[in-house]
């Protein structure tokens, strides 16, 4: 395990739990009903696929890689008469603002949180990375809280165009993500519902994932599989270090102890079995090095 990357991902735990509050709160989801999409699953895809601009479902469905090619389509490009994607825009940066204002009144904490990861943001490398590109084409808030939750997406979303680079290059992007991961540490059940695929599909998936060796069929994950699955860990973190280069690790975990209050209370609100599972937050100050960090899923 390299230092460097193994901090870069533990900080990623902080700032994803700050980013998904635009997806589960009540503020957010209203935001979205706001302006037209009051249905959860248009709220998700226009709003997260918003700084694409009003695209249709196909470059939806490769950007997010692992959901139903149908369940997207059901939400886009209808969507877009709904609300334009100025109007999604501004909802998803209120809804978002909204929630962390609730959760997290501290406002010195946020601000400084925020500009450390701006900065970091503003570094982000976008060549291969749509969503990345297009959130950090983006303009910068100026309101601490919603500057807070555009920075953390940007790194989110770079740090997602890199994972499924390197599922690509696994070749376990899509569907075969999500039912490997349910081999260790994900509820097939929640998550084919979540994705939208129906139980041809899944076992159709399941099946090729046994003929490759990968999961077994008591649906547990093969060595094969350990090695494919954290193999595609290691080049994501990898891949994920670029807008961190220039700060020293005691940076890192500077940063670090400022997101970690944000992101308890923002996991709060989040549910505890949703589409994207959990993850176990880095506390800097109890565990500086990030041991208690996973390395790759743990089994459940």
């Amino acid at each position: 395990m390299q230092q460097r990357e193994h901090l870069t991902r533990a900080l990623w735990t902080l700032f994803e739990p700050i980013h998904a509050v635009s997806y589960f709160a009540p503020e957010a989801r209203q935001a979205f009903a706001d302006v037209g999409l009051p249905r959860y699953w248009d709220g998700y895809f226009a709003g997260r696929a918003a700084p694409l601009g009003p695209v249709n479902a196909a470059p939806v469905v490769a950007v997010f890689s692992g959901f139903s090619p149908a369940l997207i389509a059901r939400s886009l490009p209808a969507a877009w008469a709904a609300a334009p994607v100025e109007s999604v825009l501004n909802a998803r940066a209120i809804g978002a603002a909204s929630t962390l204002h609730r959760v997290f009144p501290d406002a010195g904490t946020v601000a400084a949180a925020a500009a450390a990861l701006a900065e970091a943001a503003d570094r982000v490398d976008t060549i291969g990375r749509p969503l990345a590109a297009a959130n950090a084409a983006l303009h910068r808030p100026e309101d601490a809280y919603e500057k807070l939750w555009q920075a953390a997406t940007t790194l989110r979303e770079h740090r997602g165009d890199g994972h499924v680079l390197a599922l690509v290059t696994e070749e376990i992007a899509g569907l075969s993500t999500i039912v490997l991961r349910c081999a260790v540490d994900l509820d097939a059940a929640i998550m084919q519902k979540a994705r939208g695929w129906t139980e041809d599909e899944w076992n159709a998936e399941f099946d090729d994932l046994v003929f490759r060796g990968l999961v077994s069929a008591e649906n547990t994950l093969t060595p094969n599989g350990m090695e494919t699955l954290t193999r595609a860990e290691q080049l994501t973190d990898r891949l994920a270090l670029h807008p961190w280069h220039g700060l020293a690790d005691a940076q890192l975990r500077d940063i670090a102890q400022l997101l970690h209050p944000i992101a308890v209370a923002c996991l709060a609100v989040l549910p505890e079995e949703g589409p994207a599972g959990r993850h176990s937050l880095w506390n800097p100050v109890l565990d500086p090095d990030a041991v208690a960090v996973p390395t790759t899923p743990r089994p459940r």
